[in-house]
């Protein structure tokens, strides 16, 4: 069984009935008419393909203004009369996925996407690794793609997976894991026939295919360096990239991750980022493909005694200097946050900070440190706000594009939680349009995925997603702190776990207070990394928004936050309402019983007992450690376990 998600056949009723015609030529437009061919067969419909004959009811072709761009599209309705016009196959092939989302009429206009592209970073390894296994950071089984070394060629499952990505805007795909592995490094060579099989079944849905690639690629394959100034290593990028085009023409470039967490990169040869990430820039340029170069850079072997040593800077220090080096055909790609994806970040301060080179927004739709989809965590509202800029800086107003790490797997739902599908479903719709809101794309979500639901079901899935994130942050790290998980997993509580670790310190508890000092004044002088007027903001203690106080200041337990409550109090409070809230949902689900298919109903419930299990577990030993540090009592009188 391999659930439908959100394009069940139910959900083309509203078109599959009509008579539609479709003009053009290309690959998309076949495949824009196959999938509403089979719509129709299913709904009683007709497809006619080119000019003249009887009137139809939805007319779609290609012959719209340039100005709509290659994926853009616009609409226009009188009466039962649809007309879908876009300038390029692309546009229309998204155009008809607006029509299964929304309807026609109501929703008639002219569409463009806000980037140009909107990515989706799979971490899949080939080899099962010891460690990361099938798929890094993978809560949704194994790999669609590879299992055991071996390619799965399941291509109707990828066909499947390539039309859901499709429908919600989603245009490229990383296919393996940013740590790249020596056999994921055959990918680029030997074994590039997998990639131009997978490639085929994308390209029919406008989705183009990226790889990601070790830097020392070169020395994996023959060379004695991967030095970039080397003649050779240029030659042996130069030659393999006409190879990877010749067999896929329209690949879309290289990802790599250098000098970060022991991968190889031009470090090592006394180079910069911009001369490696220049390196395959230039390699790819003549065949139009981009590089993608992660900017997840940090000394991953600190001293946690020095306290000047700060990773949320890290990523800032290492790439301004190089504004404006980079060529055109780069996109430095930098997560979204500062430290690592976290529930509660403020806007990494690097993305307002390369105005002469273009930046993707990094996002990560599995759930690493949200729940890893055991959790109902639907991550929306908290893209939406830092797209926005409701505690710092619009990252929308910076993203050249969107980039996202996978949540899927071979699970038969996907996702592992059928209701975590509706993070990747949102992130594809915000990726288009950063302005939608956060509850309306839900609601897409769940009348695409439940056809016909009553009023009960819908209320109740709001009741339960809409603030899901805010009681998944009450009861893991206040105040934005992060990080106080189980290490290597990355599962559960675990306050100190990673406080004394090579990888950073996040919370600085002590006797006296918890948190780290950013300031400019005292700190690490992160706070004065960010534009105005955020700068000024964050750096006082009377300003900075509740949500991120502790990731700024270290303050004492009794500081009164500008919600008008002290930092030990909030502490307890949220963790006791994020717990119940936890139960709540447990509840609310229990009374849709009956109105989701069984299966997926008792896959929900099964998983929300093991939420409300772990947010109590969270609440017992956050709000016990800091009753512990601080000596200070719950003002209500509850029992701190």
């Amino acid at each position: 069984m391999n659930d439908a998600a959100w394009l069940p056949p139910e959900a083309w009723r509203a078109i599959g009935g009509r008579r539609i015609r479709v003009t053009g030529r290309g690959l998309l437009v076949d495949t824009v008419v196959d999938e509403l061919r089979r719509a129709c067969a299913r709904f009683g419909g007709e497809v006619v393909r080119g000019p003249g004959g009887k009137p139809c009811d939805l007319d779609l072709g290609l012959g719209g203004d340039d100005a709509l761009g290659p994926e853009g599209y616009e609409l226009t309705a009188a009466d039962e009369h649809t007309v879908l016009r876009a300038a390029h196959p692309h546009g229309l092939l998204h155009g008809m996925f607006h029509l299964v989302r929304l309807g026609d009429a109501s929703s008639t206009g002219t569409f463009r996407p806000a980037v140009p592209r909107r990515m989706l970073d799979h971490w899949d390894n080939v080899d099962v690794h010891p460690v990361m296994g099938q798929v890094e950071r993978g809560y949704a089984g194994g790999s669609l793609f590879w299992h055991n070394g071996a390619p799965r060629r399941d291509l109707p499952r990828v066909t499947a997976y390539a039309r859901l990505l499709t429908a919600c805007g989603i245009n490229a795909v990383t296919l393996n894991n940013v740590n790249v592995h020596a056999t994921e490094a055959r990918l680029l060579t030997d074994r590039l026939g997998e990639v131009a099989e997978l490639a085929g079944v994308f390209r029919r849905y406008g989705i183009r295919t990226h790889l990601s690639v070790s830097f020392a690629a070169p020395v994996l394959h023959g060379l004695d360096t991967a030095d970039p100034a080397d003649e050779r290593v240029r030659h042996w990028w130069e030659s393999t990239t006409v190879d990877v085009y010749a067999t896929i023409p329209d690949f879309g470039g290289y990802l790599v991750k250098a000098d970060s967490e022991g991968q190889p990169g031009p470090f090592t040869y006394g180079r910069s980022h911009a001369d490696g990430a220049n390196l395959l820039a230039d390699a790819l340029a003549p065949h139009g493909g981009v590089v993608h170069w992660r900017a997840f850079v940090y000394n991953h072997r600190q001293d946690w005694r020095d306290r000047g040593v700060d990773r949320a800077r890290a990523a800032f220090d290492h790439f301004t200097p190089h504004d404006g080096a980079f060529r055109e055909n780069v996109v430095l790609q930098v997560k979204h946050g500062p430290m690592d994806f976290q529930a509660r970040e403020p806007a990494a301060p690097l993305i307002a900070a390369m105005p002469a080179t273009r930046v993707g927004v990094e996002f990560q739709v599995t759930q690493e440190y949200t729940g890893q989809q055991r959790h109902v965590c639907y991550l929306a509202p908290m893209w939406s706000e830092l797209l926005r800029g409701v505690h710092g800086p619009a990252l929308a107003g910076f993203a050249a594009e969107f980039v996202a790490v996978a949540n899927t797997g071979d699970d038969p739902f996907w996702t592992g939680h059928p209701l975590a599908q509706a993070n990747l479903y949102a992130y594809g719709r915000l990726g288009w349009n950063p302005a939608l809101e956060p509850a309306a794309v839900l609601d897409e979500w769940v009348t695409l995925t439940f056809p016909g639901a009553p009023a009960r079901l819908r209320d109740a899935l709001h009741a339960i997603m809409d603030d899901s994130w805010r009681t998944y942050e009450r009861y893991t790290a206040p105040l934005g702190v992060g990080f106080m998980v189980r290490p290597g997993h990355h599962y559960g509580p675990d306050v100190d776990g990673y406080e004394y670790t090579r990888w950073g310190t996040y919370h600085h508890a002590d006797r006296d207070g918890v948190g780290v000092d950013r300031t400019v004044a005292t700190g690490t002088g992160c706070a004065g990394l960010y534009p105005p007027p955020w700068a000024r903001i964050y750096e006082s203690p009377d300003e900075c928004p509740d949500e991120l106080a502790l990731f700024f200041h270290h303050l004492p337990y009794q500081h009164v936050l500008t919600g008008g409550g002290t930092v030990i109090q909030h502490i307890y409070d949220a963790h006791f309402a994020g717990a119940r809230e936890a139960a709540e949902m447990r509840e609310r689900w229990a009374e849709v019983a009956g109105l989701v298919p069984p299966e997926k109903y008792e896959r929900v419930r099964e998983l929300l007992d093991e939420q409300v299990r772990s947010a109590e577990e969270w609440r017992d030993q956050i709000n016990t450690y800091f009753f512990r540090k601080s000596g200070v009592p719950d003002a209500k009188g509850r029992r701190i376990h």
